[in-house]
C-alpha cells in the first residue's frame, strides 16, 4: 500500500509541476481597450513577454490579483513585460467601477462577447497565460493564490531573461 501511495504521490507531484501544455502559438486577438476603446492586438506585443489575464468584476480572486499585477507591471515593464487583463464582463459600467477603485496602470481589454475567452479555452476565473517574446504560450495558471506569487514572478523573470 505504501509504495502504491508513494508512486501516486510522485506522479501527482510531477503532473502538478509541469506546464499545462507544451509551448504553442498564442491565439491572436483584437479587443477594445478600456476605457478609450483603442484596439489591442496581441501580435503588436511580439518581442515582449505578455502576462495575459482573464478576469471579471464578480470574481473575488480576480480582485485580489490586481495589486500583484500592478506590482509586476511597475517592476518589469522596462524589461519587456506587458500585462493585458481581459475582462469578460458584459457591461462596461461594471469594469469602470472596478477600475476606478483599483487605479491599475496595466492594459485593460474588454471581451464582452466572450469570443477570445473561448479561443483560449477559459475554464476558471481568473486564468492567466504567460506568452514569451516569440508569441508562444509557455504557462497557464487557473485561479489566483497569494502562495503562488513567487512562482509566477519567477516564471516571468525566466522569460524576460531569454
Amino acid at each position: 500500500m505504501f509504495s502504491r501511495l508513494s508512486t501516486l504521490s510522485v506522479t501527482l507531484l510531477v503532473f502538478l509541476t509541469l506546464p499545462a501544455f507544451a509551448a504553442e502559438p498564442a491565439p491572436d486577438f483584437t479587443l477594445p481597450s478600456f476605457p478609450d476603446n483603442t484596439e489591442i492586438n496581441l501580435k503588436d506585443f511580439k518581442g515582449r513577454v505578455v502576462y495575459l489575464d482573464f478576469w471579471a468584476t464578480w470574481c473575488p480572486p480576480c480582485r485580489k490579483s490586481f495589486p500583484w499585477m500592478d506590482e509586476m507591471h511597475e517592476r518589469y515593464k522596462d524589461e519587456g513585460l506587458s500585462i493585458i487583463a481581459v475582462s469578460v464582463d458584459k457591461k462596461r459600467e461594471l469594469i469602470a467601477q472596478f477600475i476606478n477603485k483599483t487605479e491599475s496602470t496595466f492594459i485593460i481589454a474588454h471581451d464582452a462577447t466572450g469570443e477570445v475567452a473561448k479561443i483560449y479555452k477559459l475554464r476558471a476565473m481568473p486564468t492567466s497565460y504567460l506568452i514569451d517574446r516569440n508569441g508562444q504560450l509557455v504557462m497557464t495558471r487557473m485561479g489566483f493564490r497569494s502562495s503562488d506569487k513567487d512562482k509566477m514572478e519567477a516564471a516571468i523573470q525566466e522569460q524576460l531573461e531569454k
